[in-house]
C-alpha cells in the first residue's frame, strides 16, 4: 500500500517567494492593488494539491511573540529586513486563500513555523506518513529521514526539488543529524545567528566529518590540525554553542491538533470565487465557478487522397481562414512537418497529417538542407508531395487573408518548405497583446480559458514532459486530430471576439499596419540569421577563463580565503562579517549582494569593485561567448534569433536564444563580442544604422518645448546644449563633466528621476540635485507641463498612448500606496516616448522590407537591438542601402524636430556601428 502524504508548507517563506518573484513587474488589481504574493502563493498551493495529489496538508505561520530563541539571545533575526508594505496588506488575504481551500493554518505563540512543522512532522512518521516540509530554510535540513522530505519549489516550469537523505549528505557531506553542528560553527546571517567567524560551510563540514559532533569537536580542540582554526574556535566556543541552541528545532510543540484535521478535503468555492472576483483573478474564478464551457466540435482527420480533394474544393472557396502546423519542434528552424489544421467557420476544423516531410529547401543555396538518411519516418497520413503543391499557391496568394495564434512560428517552418506565406491579417497571440500589453499569459490555452471558458488540451497532455516527451509525430493520430483542430478553432473564436475589441480601442491602424506586417519582416530577419567568427570566440573565451581566474585570486586574497564567489550568502558573509563594510539590506534569504548594493560599496573599496568585474566577465562568458557557438543553426551555418513582438509592456521587440538586445556596447569586453558578428561572404559588408538620441526627440516632440525643439532644429549636441541653459554656461565653456550631468538629467526625466536618483548617479549631494532638476525645469517649462499632464491623462483614462495609439494600462496610478503610485506615475511619463520609439523603429523595419522586396536587393535585415537596426549587404549595394536605409529610418513617423539616423559599415557589428 503506498505510504500516505502530508505537506506542510512554511507559510512566509511562501509569501516572500511568491511576492518576490513578481518584484519586477507587480501583478495588481485595477484599483492599483499590489496582488503579486496572493497570486502566486495561490499558483503554488493549486499546484501542490494538483500535482502531489496529497492526503493532508497543512499551513504554518511564526506568530508575532518573541520566541524562546529571542529570550536567549535578543539580536536574533534583528538585522532581518522589515517587511515591504504592499506584501504585508496580502498576508491576510493570503490566510483568507488557505481557509478557503479548506486548509488548516497551524501556529502556536512563542514557537516558530518551523518548530510546528518539526513536531507535526515527526507524529506524521508514527502514524505512516511521509511529510514534505515546503520550505528553503536549511534549519528543517535537520529533520530530513526516510520519513521526512523538504519539498523545494522549482522556479517557473521547473521541477520541485526533493530532499532526502542522501540529498543531504550529497550537498552539505553530513548527515541530517549534523546539519545543526555545521551551521552552529558556520552561522546563519540571514537570522543573524553568530557562529564562529572565519568558518563557512566547507570548512564546518570537514570538522563534523572528522569528529562527528562540536561537543566532540570542543573537547578535542587540540586534535583541530590548523592552529588559525583552533584558536578562533576556543575564542568563539560560547557562541557556537549558543548558536547551537538557536538552530535546534523544538520537535515538542505544544501544539493541539489531530491528523484527522489535515486530510484535504474540497475547497469551499463559493468563498474563493467571492474572493478571487475581488483580487481579479479570472482564471482561477472560471476554475471554481464551473470546470469550463462545453462547445460544439466537428472535427475531421483527412486521411486519403479523396477526403483531401474534397477539403481542398472547399478550401479554395475561402477567401479567409485560420491554419496552424504541428510539427517536431519548438524551434522553427529545426523543426519537422507532422501535419495542418484549418479553420474557416467557428466550431469546424479539419487537419492534414502528412508523411515523407523530406521536401524542406535551404533557401541560402537552393540545395536539400537536411539529411534524413539516418531516420525512419514513422509518420502517418498523405505523403507531403501530394498534399504541399495544392495548398503551395493558397498560402503564398496575398489576396486570401490567413489567421493564426504565433503564426511567425508557421511562417518560418513552412519557409523551409519552400512555402513564403502571404496574406497574414490577424493574429490573435499579437491581438491579445495589444489588448492588455501587461497580461503575462497570451497562449492560446490561456486566451481560451480567459475569453471562452474553455479548457484547452494542454500539449503535454500529448507528448508528456521531461525525458519521457515524444514528438508530435508519434501522438495517436485521433488525439492529434483533436487538438489541432482544437488550435484552428479556438484561434478563429478568439479572432471574433479580439477584432472588436482592437476596433472599440482605437488601434486598428496601429495593428493592421504595424504590427500584423510587422510579423513577416520579423520572420525574414529570424530567416536571415547572422554569421558569427567562431574562431574569435574560442580565443576570447580561452582569455576570459584566464581572466577570471586571475580575478579569483585577486578576490580571494583580499578576502583573506577561499570561497564560492557566486554564492550570496558567502559572499554576504565576507562582505558583512568578515571585511565589517556597511551593513547592506538583509531579507529571510540573507544579506543583499545585488548590482546597486555592490555598486554603492565600490565607492569606497575595491572588493565589491572586482566582485562586479568578475560578474560581468562570468555571466559574458556563459551567456554569449561560450553560448552563441553552441546555438548556431547545424544545417544553415548562422545563428537565428527569436523576435518576441508579444513580451515587453511597451512595445519594443525583445529577442530569445539568444538575447541580442543586451549584448554590451559600452565595456571593451562588450565591443568584443560584437566584433564576432561578421558577413558570411567576402565582398560582402555589415551595415548598421542607429537612431540618434530619439526618445529625446519624441520628447520635444510630444512636449513642444521650444527650448528643446530649437537644439534639435539647430543640430546642436543636446546635451551640451542642456548643460549651457541649465548651469547658465555658453555653450562653448561646456565641459565633458558638464555635459555628462546634462546627459545624466536629460534621460533621467524620462524615466521620473528624483534628486535622490540624480544625486546618485552624479555623486552629487541632494541640493545640488535638487537646483539642477529645478533649473531644468525652468528652462525647460514644456517638459514639466508635459509630464503633469500625461499623469493627470493616466489618472482620468487609466491608461496611457503613443502617437500610433498603443496603450498601456495603468490601473496603479491611483494606489494608495506611496510606492506604487509613484512607480506608475513614472510608468505614465516613459511610456508614451519608449512606446513611440518602438512604434517608429517597426515601421522603418516595414519599409525598409518593403523596399528590399521591391528593388530585389541582396541585403539582408539581419539583426534588430534597440534602436538600432543591423544589414548584411553586398560591397555593390552598400551606397544605395545607406540612402534607403536612412530615407526610410527617418520618415518612418512625422516629428516636429527633424529625426536623424548614423549609419556606418564595416567587417563586423563593431566597426560598424
Amino acid at each position: 500500500m503506498p505510504q500516505k502524504k502530508l505537506f506542510l508548507l512554511d507559510g512566509y517563506y511562501l509569501a516572500y517567494r511568491s511576492y518576490y518573484a513578481f518584484s519586477g513587474r507587480p501583478l495588481t488589481t485595477s484599483k492599483g492593488e499590489n496582488t503579486s504574493a496572493v497570486f502566486a502563493f495561490t499558483n503554488t498551493l493549486m499546484m501542490i494539491l494538483d500535482q502531489e495529489k496529497p492526503d493532508a496538508i497543512a499551513v504554518a505561520f511564526d506568530t508575532p511573540e518573541p520566541t524562546f530563541r529571542h529570550l536567549a539571545y535578543k539580536e536574533y533575526k534583528a538585522t532581518r529586513e522589515k517587511m515591504p508594505e504592499d506584501m504585508y496588506a496580502q498576508i491576510p488575504l493570503i490566510r483568507k486563500v488557505i481557509e478557503g481551500f479548506n486548509i488548516p493554518i497551524l501556529e502556536e505563540h512563542g514557537f516558530e513555523a518551523d518548530d510546528v512543522m518539526a513536531t507535526v512532522a515527526q507524529q506524521a512518521a508514527k502514524a505512516g506518513y511521509h511529510s514534505f516540509l515546503v520550505t528553503n530554510d536549511k534549519d528543517l535540513l535537520q529533520m530530513v529521514s526516510s520519513a521526512i522530505s523538504v519539498w523545494k519549489p522549482g522556479r517557473g516550469s521547473d521541477q520541485p526539488e526533493i530532499v532526502n537523505p542522501s540529498w543531504v549528505k550529497d550537498k552539505w557531506q553530513v548527515d541530517p543529524s549534523q546539519i545543526r553542528d555545521i551551521l552552529s560553527l558556520m552561522g546563519d546571517s540571514s537570522d543573524n545567528i553568530p557562529g564562529v567567524p572565519g568558518i563557512g560551510k566547507k570548512t564546518a563540514a570537514k570538522l563534523i566529518q572528522e569528529f562527528g559532533s562540536v561537543d566532540n569537536l570542543f573537547s578535542n580542540l587540540e586534535q583541530v590540525s590548523s592552529q588559525r582554526y583552533q584558536k578562533i574556535i576556543r575564542e568563539n566556543i560560547e557562541s557556537a554553542k549558543l548558536a547551537y541552541q538557536l538552530v535546534t528545532l523544538d520537535d515538542q510543540v505544544p501544539i493541539e491538533y489531530q491528523l484527522d484535521d489535515l486530510l484535504v478535503r474540497e475547497p469551499d468555492s463559493l468563498k474563493l470565487v467571492s474572493l478571487f472576483r475581488e483580487l481579479e483573478f479570472r482564471v482561477m474564478v472560471e476554475r471554481f465557478e464551473k470546470t469550463g464551457t462545453t462547445l460544439k466540435q466537428e472535427y475531421k482527420a483527412i486521411e486519403d487522397q479523396e477526403a483531401f480533394q474534397k477539403f481542398f474544393d472547399h478550401l479554395s472557396e475561402q477567401s479567409t481562414f485560420v491554419f496552424d502546423l504541428e510539427t517536431t519542434s519548438a524551434d522553427p528552424m529545426m523543426a519537422e512537418l507532422v501535419g495542418f489544421s484549418f479553420s474557416w467557420q467557428e466550431e469546424e476544423a479539419f487537419y492534414i497529417p502528412v508523411s515523407n516531410t523530406e521536401l524542406a529547401v535551404n533557401k541560402f543555396d537552393q540545395t536539400p538542407q537536411f539529411d534524413f538518411s539516418d531516420r525512419v519516418s514513422e509518420s502517418i497520413g498523405l505523403p507531403l508531395n501530394n498534399v504541399l503543391p495544392s495548398l503551395k499557391p493558397i498560402l503564398e496568394n496575398p489576396q486570401i487573408k490567413k489567421c493564426g495564434h504565433n503564426i511567425k512560428y508557421d511562417m518560418l517552418v513552412l519557409s523551409r518548405y519552400d512555402v513564403l506565406v502571404n496574406g497574414v491579417d490577424f493574429d490573435t497571440m499579437v491581438a491579445s497583446y495589444l489588448l492588455d500589453p501587461s497580461g503575462r499569459q497570451h497562449n492560446i490555452d490561456s486566451l481560451a480559458m480567459e475569453h471562452l471558458n474553455y479548457k484547452k488540451q494542454p500539449t503535454d497532455a500529448l507528448i508528456g514532459k521531461g525525458k519521457k516527451q515524444i514528438t508530435m509525430r508519434e501522438v495517436p493520430l485521433d488525439k492529434l486530430t483533436f487538438y489541432a483542430c482544437e488550435d484552428a478553432d479556438m484561434t478563429l473564436r478568439l479572432r471574433n471576439i479580439f477584432e472588436p475589441k482592437i476596433k472599440t480601442s482605437e488601434m486598428v491602424d496601429l495593428f493592421q499596419e504595424v504590427e500584423i506586417p510587422l510579423i513577416t519582416v520579423l520572420k525574414q530577419v529570424e530567416w536571415n540569421g547572422v554569421s558569427l567568427d567562431q574562431t574569435l570566440l574560442r580565443k576570447l573565451s580561452i582569455k576570459l577563463k584566464s581572466d577570471l581566474l586571475q580575478l579569483e585570486e585577486k578576490i580571494y586574497y583580499e578576502a583573506g580565503q577561499e570561497f564560492n564567489i557566486n554564492s550570496p550568502s558567502q559572499l554576504g558573509t565576507i562582505l558583512f562579517e568578515k571585511m565589517q563594510l556597511p551593513t547592506s539590506r538583509k531579507n529571510k534569504t540573507g544579506y543583499s549582494t545585488d548590482v546597486s548594493v555592490l555598486e554603492t560599496l565600490a565607492k569606497t573599496h575595491g572588493m565589491p569593485k572586482m566582485i562586479l568585474e568578475y560578474r560581468q566577465l562570468a555571466k559574458l562568458k556563459s551567456t554569449y561567448v561560450d553560448a552563441l557557438p553552441k546555438l548556431i543553426n547545424p544545417y544553415t551555418g548562422r545563428l537565428h534569433t527569436s523576435y518576441n513582438q508579444t513580451v515587453a509592456v511597451t512595445g519594443r521587440l525583445s529577442s530569445t536564444d539568444p538575447n541580442l538586445q543586451n549584448i554590451p556596447i559600452r565595456t571593451e569586453l562588450g565591443r568584443e563580442i560584437r566584433k564576432a558578428f561578421i558577413p558570411a561572404k567576402p565582398g560582402y559588408t555589415i551595415l548598421d544604422a542607429d537612431y540618434s538620441q530619439i526618445e529625446l526627440r519624441i520628447m520635444a516632440h510630444l512636449s513642444g518645448d521650444e527650448n528643446l525643439m530649437d537644439a534639435f532644429k539647430n543640430n546642436l549636441d543636446i546635451h551640451s546644449s542642456t548643460a549651457s541653459k541649465v548651469l547658465g554656461i555658453p555653450l562653448d565653456e561646456i565641459t565633458q563633466d558638464h555635459r555628462r550631468k546634462a546627459k545624466e538629467i536629460n534621460f533621467g526625466i524620462m524615466y521620473g528621476m528624483g534628486k535622490f536618483g540624480l544625486s546618485n548617479r552624479l555623486g552629487i549631494s541632494f541640493e545640488e540635485a535638487g537646483d539642477f532638476i529645478e533649473n531644468y525645469f525652468t528652462q525647460f517649462p514644456n517638459v514639466k507641463l508635459f509630464m503633469d499632464q500625461i499623469i493627470e491623462e493616466a489618472k482620468k483614462n487609466g491608461f496611457v498612448s503613443t502617437l500610433m495609439k498603443r496603450r498601456r494600462y495603468l490601473p496603479e496610478i491611483n494606489a494608495k500606496n506611496h510606492q506604487v503610485r509613484s512607480f506608475a506615475e513614472r510608468t505614465a511619463i516613459n511610456t508614451p516616448i519608449q512606446g513611440t520609439a518602438a512604434d517608429l523603429i517597426k515601421i522603418a523595419m516595414i519599409r525598409i522590407h518593403d523596399e528590399f522586396k521591391k528593388r530585389k536587393l541582396q541585403g539582408m535585415m539581419i539583426m534588430q537591438v534597440h534602436d538600432e537596426l543591423v544589414f548584411e549587404v553586398p560591397d555593390s549595394e552598400v551606397d544605395e542601402i545607406k540612402v534607403l536605409v536612412i530615407d526610410c529610418m527617418e520618415s518612418a513617423l512625422e516629428l516636429k524636430v527633424p529625426i536623424k539616423a548614423d549609419v556606418g559599415t564595416g567587417a563586423n557589428w563593431l566597426e560598424a556601428h
